[in-house]
């Protein structure tokens, strides 16, 4: 509720704030601040999210062929995942007059003296790039000198009032961050190429479509089909989360330990690799992670034998 009615308040004027923080934080340079009514908002109201994203398409072309200040309330983008395209919608985008567009982030917690905390900034700069990716396809079809500002702006509340206050978020990281993970995700389409021929999911064999009438076993077979790529977050997100788990476990994966340890570990990849790497059972010692491994458990074990010596009487 708090972050609704902030955003409500930074965006009541018709922009003209927004866009003013956004003149400030710019600094020489940059066009100045329109005055009232110099802000153009235009509707982005369409049916549904294939709808709405090109009216927002539309809107953001007339924007930069007006040449004129112009803020997207809530536009509506489509960021190709794997293949399959994912709907976002950014609290607002600024198109400036020389064609550029600046990504707007509203946030809730504070902005004290000019700094918020860096854990939620960071999180804003991750959300505000991957918005900023969405939006580069469309600047690329427009052309005409649109072309999309690798900076975010950030309004926060300032100090402790409610009167928005802003910071420009560099994004050039973040972006070349999420353009990686996104190259490197696995398309559903090549992951269905590799299942046996005639594999669903599909609960439903009768005729209605409506009730459950597939067997259990074919559905686990089903499932099983498809490999398990589990981690620890997965619990809080996945519904197929223990199932994933059961089968890393069983599989004695490593990554039932987390990513971070994953990561780690190199070529370690599963917990009984790593413990006879540690015992120097097997492993290349050239390898930093064998290397740690057995260091640590030659600490481990001194510090038994030290706590056992200290208990004898």
């Amino acid at each position: 509720m708090r972050g609704h009615a902030f955003e409500a308040r930074a965006k009541d004027d018709g922009g003209t704030e927004l866009i003013r923080l956004l003149c400030e934080r710019l600094g020489d340079g940059s066009p100045p601040p329109p005055g009232p009514g110099g802000v153009d908002t235009p509707d982005l109201a369409a049916s549904g999210p294939e709808g709405r994203t090109a009216r927002t398409a539309l809107a953001l072309r007339e924007a930069t062929a007006a040449g004129r200040w112009a803020l997207l309330d809530h536009p509506m983008l489509a960021l190709s995942v794997a293949g399959t395209p994912a709907y976002l919608e950014p609290d607002a985008v600024v198109v400036h007059p020389d064609g550029g567009w600046t990504v707007v982030e509203i946030k809730s917690f504070a902005m004290v003296d000019g700094a918020a905390d860096a854990a939620k900034v960071g999180a804003a700069a991750r959300q505000a790039a991957v918005y900023a990716l969405a939006l580069e396809p469309v600047a690329e079809r427009i052309g005409d000198g649109a072309s999309v500002r690798h900076s975010a702006l950030l309004v926060c509340p300032k100090n402790f009032s409610n009167l928005p206050d802003a910071a420009l978020v560099d994004l050039r990281k973040q972006v070349a961050t999420t353009r990686r993970q996104l190259d490197r995700l696995t398309g559903v389409a090549d992951i269905a190429d590799g299942l046996p021929h005639g594999t669903t999911f599909d609960l439903c064999l009768a005729d209605d479509g409506r009730t459950p009438t597939r067997p259990a076993d074919e559905l686990a077979a089903a499932v099983d089909a498809v490999g398990a790529a589990y981690a620890p977050e997965c619990l809080a997100a996945c519904e197929l989360a223990f199932h994933c788990r059961a089968r890393s476990r069983a599989a004695d994966a490593v990554q039932t330990l987390g990513r971070a340890l994953r990561a780690e570990l190199g070529g370690l990849s599963t917990i009984e690799a790593v413990l006879a790497a540690a015992a120097g059972e097997a492993g290349d010692p050239g390898d930093p992670a064998v290397a740690a491994l057995r260091r640590a458990a030659r600490l481990r074990a001194e510090s038994l034998e030290t706590a056992g010596a200290a208990s004898c009487p």
